[in-house]
C-alpha cells in the first residue's frame, strides 16, 4: 500500500534523477534512494554519459545494510545487458524486500520485463507512485522510444512587436542577462542545441554553456545546407574539445573536418529525416536555438514540443525581422495553435512557455 512516506521518498528520487537530464542520454534520467526503518541509507543518480546506473550507485553505498530495505527508483530497472550486468540483478542480490517504481520503462528490452523479474524473486514491487512527474522528467527519453526523434523546444528572443533580428539579420542582444543566463540554464538540460547557418553568420555564437558551478557539454549541431558557415567561426574553434556536428546537403567539409567537426550529409530540408539521425545518435532533448528561417522550417513541419519566448521590453519596427517567415497558411483552420503553460519574469524580460495544441 502506497503512503505518503513513499510519495515522500519518491520525491527525493525524482530530485536526485533530475540531476541528470541533459547528460545521461540516450539513457533515461534515474534517481533511486535505499530506505531502511525510515531512514535514507543511500541515494544516487544515473551518472554522466549514463553509466554507472542510479541502483547500483546506491546499493554499493548501502552495502550489506540494503538487505530488508525499500528501494525507490524513478524508472523500471533495466533487465537487459549493456556495458554492465542488469539492474535487477543487482537488488535482487541485494535482498532488498521491497521496490517502489515510478514509471514503467517503455523501451521494448525492459518493459515490464524488470518489475516481473523482481516480483519472480520474491520482491515486493509497487508501480506508479508519482508517475506524470517521472514521465515528465524523462519526456526526451520517452519521446525517443515512442516517435524515433527528441523532444524538441523552441527558444525564440524578440521584442514586444515580435521582432527577432535587425533587416541585417543581428539580433545580439534583444534580451538582458538574466534571460541570458536562463538560456544557458536551458543549453544545460539539453542533449544538443542546434543553429542554422544564418546564426552562425550573423552573431558568431559560441553555443556553450557559460553559468558558475555547471559543467555541460552538449552536442552543438549547425544546420548549413550549403556549407555558407565560415570555418573560422567561433563555433568550430574548439571543436576537438566540444562536440560539433555539421548537416549538410551539399558541399566539401574538409575545412571543417579539419577542426575536428563531424560533418553528416543529409538533406536539411527533410527534417523529419534528420530528427531520426539524431534519435539514432541517442539524441533525447534538443534546444533549437535559431535563427529564424530554422524556426519557420520547424514549425511548418509541426516539429515543436515546447516553445520559449523571452520578449523584451524594446521596439525595433517594421523594419526588422518578425519571428518567422512565411507558414504558407492560407486559412484559419490551418493555423498552428499553442497553448500557454507559464509565464514569469527575468528581470526587465518575460518568458512565456508554450505547448502544441492537441
Amino acid at each position: 500500500m502506497i503512503s505518503e512516506k513513499d510519495r515522500y521518498f519518491m520525491t527525493v528520487a525524482l530530485n536526485m534523477a533530475s540531476r541528470g537530464i541533459g547528460r545521461v542520454s540516450p539513457n533515461p534520467a534515474v534517481g533511486c534512494v535505499i530506505v531502511k526503518n525510515g531512514l535514507i541509507l543511500a541515494r544516487a543518480h544515473t551518472a554522466d554519459s549514463g553509466r554507472p546506473h542510479a541502483e547500483t550507485q546506491a546499493l554499493k553505498q548501502a552495502g550489506g545494510e540494503a538487505q530488508g530495505s525499500i528501494l525507490y527508483v524513478s524508472f523500471e530497472p533495466c533487465t537487459h545487458h549493456g556495458e554492465t550486468p542488469p539492474c535487477v540483478d543487482s537488488i535482487i542480490k541485494a535482498k532488498v524486500k521491497r521496490v517502489v517504481i515510478a514509471c514503467e520503462d517503455p523501451d521494448p528490452r525492459v518493459s515490464g520485463k524488470g518489475i516481473e523479474a523482481l516480483e519472480n524473486a520474491g520482491i515486493l514491487v509497487d508501480v506508479g507512485i508519482l508517475e506524470e512527474q517521472a514521465k515528465a522528467l524523462n519526456i526526451g527519453f520517452l519521446r525517443r522510444i515512442e516517435k524515433n526523434r527528441p523532444h524538441i523546444t523552441l527558444k525564440l528572443a524578440c521584442t514586444l512587436d515580435g521582432k527577432v533580428a535587425l533587416a541585417n539579420g543581428k539580433s545580439q542582444w534583444i534580451t538582458g542577462e538574466l534571460a541570458r543566463r536562463h538560456v544557458h540554464l536551458m543549453r544545460s538540460m539539453s542533449d544538443a542545441i542546434m543553429v542554422g547557418s544564418g546564426t552562425v553568420l550573423h552573431d558568431d555564437p559560441k553555443l556553450d554553456t557559460r553559468l558558475p558551478g555547471i559543467e555541460h557539454k552538449s552536442l552543438r549541431i549547425v544546420m548549413d545546407t550549403d556549407l555558407s558557415a565560415p570555418p573560422s567561426s567561433k563555433i568550430f574553434q574548439d571543436a576537438k574539445e566540444n562536440p560539433v556536428l555539421i548537416l549538410y546537403s551539399a558541399g566539401d567539409p574538409k575545412s571543417f573536418e579539419e577542426k575536428g567537426v563531424e560533418a553528416a550529409q543529409v538533406d536539411t530540408n527533410n527534417l523529419e529525416r534528420v530528427m531520426e539521425i539524431l534519435a539514432e545518435r541517442g539524441i533525447t532533448r534538443l534546444f533549437v536555438e535559431g535563427g529564424r528561417r530554422l524556426h519557420s522550417a520547424f514549425l511548418k513541419s509541426r516539429l515543436c514540443d515546447e516553445l520559449l519566448i523571452y520578449r523584451a521590453p524594446t521596439l525595433l519596427g517594421d523594419d526588422a525581422l518578425g519571428l518567422s517567415e512565411a507558414m504558407n497558411i492560407n486559412e484559419l483552420a490551418a493555423r498552428y495553435d499553442f497553448e500557454r503553460k507559464s509565464i514569469r519574469t527575468l528581470g526587465q524580460d518575460i518568458l512565456e512557455t508554450y505547448t502544441p495544441k492537441g
